[in-house]
């Protein structure tokens, strides 16, 4: 996320300014920059702090709770066990601990090591925000143990592990990714399709955009997505497969569905064959890209005077 003033943060994080103002005023909540003109600006790490407050809000903490909840997980990375050469403040990709993290998270995998995993998970999100948590080391980690698998070798077992822990850190981070007055993207798996990490880490970086989400998740039958747009109206449409053949298979009823909205193919199947074929556009595979790409198109117009 770049930087930016309350107004365009309130907005994209789905709390009024009054409140965010308060947060930072009372808990130190938010760390904001100051622009050359003054201005505070709001980045990446006060979003994801904010979406900490969240979470402890709606469990019921109070609000001096879940600022001192969120606040403690920021320096998480100063106490991971082989990321303590830089403070988090100072870390930068280029560093080599990111790399260092993927291969700590690799092994917590392997290791079926929970409480590993969501050590690195706050160190790497508390020093480089939700994108490159994503990008740099959840996918690439992910898709690490899954080569082991397809090599034949015997990491079925911490496939599973892996998959089913990120994904409900992923969904806890996901909470309240419908509120707002953004645009509105509903996200689902094609039938038989079983694999909907991508799709959720593509729905938490749109969200950073300002977007509203709604997740219908694994296997979704069409008619039950077009019952779900008749309902909700939403701006676009994103359907994710993995393989090419799973979209040719529903043909037909996605055409249908793109009669009453828009509809972007995603996934590793939505290749630019299967998109000609069946005349539906389709979101490149790079997640930051894919947002940007679907915001720029669809997302809100600033107003002229």
């Amino acid at each position: 996320m770049q930087a930016l003033r309350i107004g365009e943060f309130a907005r994209r994080v789905g709390v009024p300014a009054t409140s965010l103002r308060a947060w930072e005023q009372r808990y130190g909540l938010l760390h904001p920059a100051r622009s050359a003109g003054g201005f505070r600006l709001y980045g990446e790490a006060d979003a994801q702090r904010v979406a900490m407050m969240l979470r402890g809000l709606e469990q019921g903490l109070s609000a001096a709770e879940a600022a001192a909840a969120a606040l403690r997980s920021a320096p998480a990375l100063r106490s991971a066990p082989a990321l303590r050469s830089a403070p988090a403040s100072t870390l930068r990709p280029q560093t080599g601990e990111l790399p260092l993290a993927r291969q700590q998270l690799i092994e917590a995998f392997n290791t079926y090591d929970e409480s590993a995993v969501h050590t690195v998970l706050d160190a790497v999100l508390a020093a480089y925000g939700l994108e490159t948590c994503l990008t740099e080391l959840v996918l690439p980690a992910l898709s690490a143990v899954g080569s082991g698998w397809e090599r034949g070798e015997p990491v079925i077992g911490q496939e599973h592990f892996a998959s089913n822990l990120i994904r409900a850190r992923l969904l806890a981070l996901a909470r309240l990714w419908g509120r707002g007055g953004g645009p509105l993207a509903l996200l689902a798996c094609v039938p038989r399709e079983q694999h909907d990490i991508s799709l959720i880490a593509f729905g938490l970086v749109l969200r950073t955009y300002g977007w509203r989400i709604v997740f219908l998740g694994t296997d979704t039958p069409i008619s039950t997505v077009a019952q779900a747009v008749a309902v909700t109206g939403p701006t676009v449409c994103v359907l994710s497969a993995f393989a090419p053949a799973l979209f040719e298979a529903q043909g037909p009823a996605l055409r249908r569905l793109a009669r009453t909205a828009p509809v972007l193919l995603s996934g590793p199947g939505a290749d630019a064959e299967i998109a000609q074929r069946l005349r539906l556009p389709r979101l490149g595979g790079d997640l930051v890209a894919a947002a940007r790409e679907l915001d720029n198109s669809f997302g809100p117009r600033p107003q002229t005077p």
